[in-house]
């Protein structure tokens, strides 16, 4: 029983819930257990039992009062860089150890309002800055598919803690592919909404202008469960999107006769894994079985994503970060001379590598002389770049692309930022726009390790993009692999 748990998905939990096969505090407590048999992994970073337990315990007394959710009494993850008042919010770093937030973030707000029950904080790149998880402040995240090998980034303690069955879904946060790329590492399923569509109120910030909140999930259908509860405009973050509420579910069944899937073919030549290209013609052949029709598309401009995401997302993490200064919060070295000195020792002693990396990055950028060549230049490319994915998004229903150029990589094997960098060559372009993108598996690699595509679509068209995830999930079953052990 305990092992159909771990593997089911939240429509099938819900189902178990609304029909009282199950309790939500035997549910969470199954959980509970399965996080601390599995410390090794590193995924969690704060599990407090007994705040678990109460809210598990307002849910039943929900259910049984006739007033639940879909989601009511289902256990849910929060990413470390969530706020939450009664789980410590640190972003995975030294910095903010320990800190508790006097308030929660809304997403977390929503899906507590829903009836969710919270199993406690996941691991994270430090600052969500990373491609693979290995810069969080607290110990790095094993994939539970191959222990030498990395989750993806920055959201890998939340794929992993789905992919090994610690939790049933989980938030996370898409800055440049940190929802896309860990579902495609760990054969799990990461939607990144519309930039603007999900509140940022509460999401410690990295990059304002490209931080998305999204899901790490079993299935396209429980993305589409959670979007229903976690989408509601927030008059408090002023990027949130004032739009109607909707369904997110409600092309879930739709028949896909006729759509149009545009295939930039010239990114599956671009040092693309052999079997994970393969992988991806298949995906394709699958779609044209479902009767869509398939157009090769060009994407010319999206070749400069990278160096343009990391030169606009370094210069807002450099704003971003430098509110941590050891004055009003966070870690104050021991000892200073003057308040420079402390500022500049406590930002050295407290912020890793890649932070400060980044940090460097940005201010350079921004500085005076180089503000113009660098900083204005990305921002005018960034425009080219969403117009034109903007345009092929406005003829097509989806494309599909890779998320990645191979399946995960082992520790260490990208020691070199540039290398590490180049990496995200396939999901940056669609956060630079803007759109939405949801990561998905498609299939197992010869070294047994899970390979992945991403879908996208045009803005605010999240919908479609489940109901044409989804309707791929009903051919196929890489969604229900498991890493062996788990």
């Amino acid at each position: 029983m305990a092992t159909e748990l771990f593997h089911a998905s939240v429509a099938q939990l819900s189902g178990m819930l609304a029909r009282k096969e199950i309790s939500s505090v035997e549910l969470s407590q199954v959980f509970l257990d399965r996080i601390e048999q599995n410390r090794d992994l590193n995924v969690y970073l704060d599990v407090r039992p007994e705040v678990t337990l109460d809210q598990a315990r307002a849910a039943d007394e929900r259910i049984a009062r006739g007033e639940a959710t879909a989601l009511t009494g289902i256990p849910v993850a929060h990413k470390d860089l969530f706020v939450t008042r009664q789980w410590a919010t640190t972003a995975a770093s030294k910095m903010l150890e320990g800190y508790m937030s006097p308030f929660d973030a809304t997403v977390v707000q929503n899906l507590d309002r829903a009836g969710m029950v919270c199993l406690g904080k996941v691991n994270c790149d430090e600052f969500a800055m990373g491609g693979g998880n290995e810069n969080s402040a607290f110990g790095k995240v094993l994939n539970p598919w191959d222990k030498g090998c990395v989750p993806g980034g920055s959201s890998g303690g939340s794929a992993a803690a789905v992919a090994a069955g610690l939790a049933p879904v989980s938030t996370g946060t898409d800055t440049g592919g940190s929802v896309r790329e860990p579902a495609v590492f760990t054969g799990t399923t990461g939607l990144k909404p519309t930039y603007g569509r999900p509140s940022r109120w509460g999401v410690i910030a990295f990059a304002s202008s490209l931080d998305t909140p999204g899901i790490l999930a079993r299935t396209a259908e429980d993305c589409a469960l959670v979007m229903n509860e976690m989408i509601e405009f927030d008059p408090k973050d002023s990027t949130c999107v004032d739009l109607p509420k909707e369904d997110f579910a409600r092309y879930l069944n739709t028949d896909i006769k006729g759509m149009k899937i545009g295939i930039p073919r010239s990114w599956f030549a671009k040092g693309l894994d052999d079997e994970l290209a393969a992988s991806i013609e298949e995906v394709i052949r699958t779609y044209e079985r479902m009767g869509a029709k398939i157009v090769d598309i060009e994407l010319p401009t999206v070749d400069l994503g990278v160096p343009v995401y990391y030169v606009v997302a370094c210069a807002e993490a450099s704003s971003n970060l430098s509110r941590y200064d050891g004055v009003r919060y966070g870690y104050r070295a021991d000892r200073y001379t003057d308040i420079q000195d402390m500022i500049k020792r406590s930002r050295s002693e407290a912020l890793g590598a890649e932070p400060q990396r980044r940090i460097m990055i940005g201010t350079y950028v921004l500085s005076h002389g180089y503000y113009d060549a660098y900083y204005i230049k990305a921002q005018r490319v960034r425009r080219l770049i969403a117009n034109e994915l903007n345009g092929v998004c406005n003829e097509v229903d989806a494309i599909i692309s890779p998320a990645a150029t191979g399946p995960a990589y082992r520790f260490g094997e990208k020691s070199d930022p540039v290398s590490a960098y180049l990496s995200d060559l396939y999901t940056v372009p669609i956060s630079l726009a803007g759109l939405p993108g949801i990561g998905l598996p498609c299939g197992i690699h010869s070294n047994g390790l899970p390979l992945g595509f991403q879908l996208v679509s045009a803005r605010f068209t999240e919908a479609k993009l489940l109901g044409l995830a989804h309707r791929y999930q009903c051919e196929t079953d890489w969604h229900k692999r498991f890493p062996a052990g788990y």
